[in-house]
């Protein structure tokens, strides 16, 4: 019975991914640049919402392993995407951008959003790790450190999705006046140091040029390499001075960067980690159509306005502090 629950389970994920998927392929959604992983999220929502509760009984265990397990598995393989080589491509400048721009917008966003807007403590640190790092990918890593519930994630990720589109249009706009600021380099280190999401960061340089997408999605993975230092920094931010939690050490992301070192070695030939890369795509997409299903729009609802204020005064501060700390960066290492 717990075999056929776990199997069911994650054949309605399966089919959820497999509708995201082919969807974020046509014409429409390829445009408005929608990706695969947020059409995952909306379809488990709308059928979280609506039919998942007669199955449910049938179904929550091969969902709850979807939303754990194989988002686990999906960030280890998340290490396929880069090595070291493409850190040394952007050089110095884009490591010095992209950490400055992760610690400050850190705590930017929990002073604003616990201090200022005094909102849930959970959602800040879930929405500050989205827009400090990759997004929604990022906001599921830091799920199990943070212990939050499925509505609390499902609204971080809707800040990042919403800010991060929108910032994936700004940028292409600003680009003609900010030229005599910031070269086709440094712009794009601007991009990946600031826009949320990986889709999103190609999406806006691509729509520049490919000096810029290409300096952009570097910088923007060596942000997601600091994904795994960043995660034992919160798990102790979190546990500090509370002798009722432990420190919670996210194994998950040792391996990531053991695996992104193990990538740099260049000993699998290119379609062995194509295949991988393709697997991950699927896990992470598995993993957000499990989120969706289980995220109860009412539970949303409650959050209110605050997270999409605390969304925009953020999205102020990664285009005009991003470019600040770029043009200093620029200066220095030019």
């Amino acid at each position: 019975m717990k075999n056929k629950n776990m199997i069911l389970g994650l054949l309605l994920v399966g089919v959820i991914t497999s509708i995201a998927y082919f969807l974020s392929q046509s014409e429409f959604f390829t445009q408005i640049h929608f990706s695969a992983l947020t059409l995952a999220i909306v379809i488990g929502i709308i059928i979280g919402n609506t039919l998942f509760s007669k199955i449910e009984p049938y179904t929550n265990q091969g969902v709850i392993f979807a939303k754990g397990t194989l988002l686990r598995t999906g960030i280890i393989l998340y290490g396929f995407k880069i090595t070291l080589a493409d850190i040394h491509s952007v050089g110095v400048n884009a490591i010095a951008s992209d950490a400055v721009m992760l610690v400050t917008t850190f705590f930017i966003t929990l002073w604003i959003g616990i201090y200022l807007l005094k909102m849930d403590k959970q959602i800040v640190q879930l929405t500050a790790t989205g827009c400090s790092i990759c997004g929604a990918a990022a906001i599921m890593a830091a799920e199990p450190v943070v212990k939050a519930e499925s509505h609390k994630v499902a609204v971080a990720i809707a800040v990042i999705v919403i800010f991060g589109t929108i910032s994936m249009f700004l940028y292409p706009i600003m680009y003609p006046y900010l030229a005599d600021y910031l070269s086709q380099h440094q712009f794009g280190i601007y991009i990946g140091s600031s826009v949320h999401e990986v889709a999103q960061v190609y999406a806006a340089g691509g729509n520049i040029n490919s000096v810029v997408a290409d300096n952009a999605v570097i910088t923007k993975m060596i942000r997601v390499m600091m994904l795994a230092p960043f995660l034992f920094g919160l798990s102790y931010f979190l546990t500090k001075g509370d002798a009722k939690n432990k420190l919670i050490i996210p194994w998950f992301a040792v391996y990531f960067i053991g695996i992104a070192i193990f990538n740099s070695f260049e000993l699998l030939n290119e379609q062995i980690v194509s295949v991988l890369v393709t697997l991950d795509n699927i896990l992470l997409m598995m993993a957000m159509s499990a989120l969706g299903l289980t995220t109860r729009i009412e539970s949303v609802k409650q959050a209110g306005l605050k997270p999409f204020v605390l969304g925009s005064l953020v999205l102020v501060w990664l285009v005009v502090g991003g470019f600040v700390v770029n043009v200093f960066m620029q200066g220095i290492w030019a």
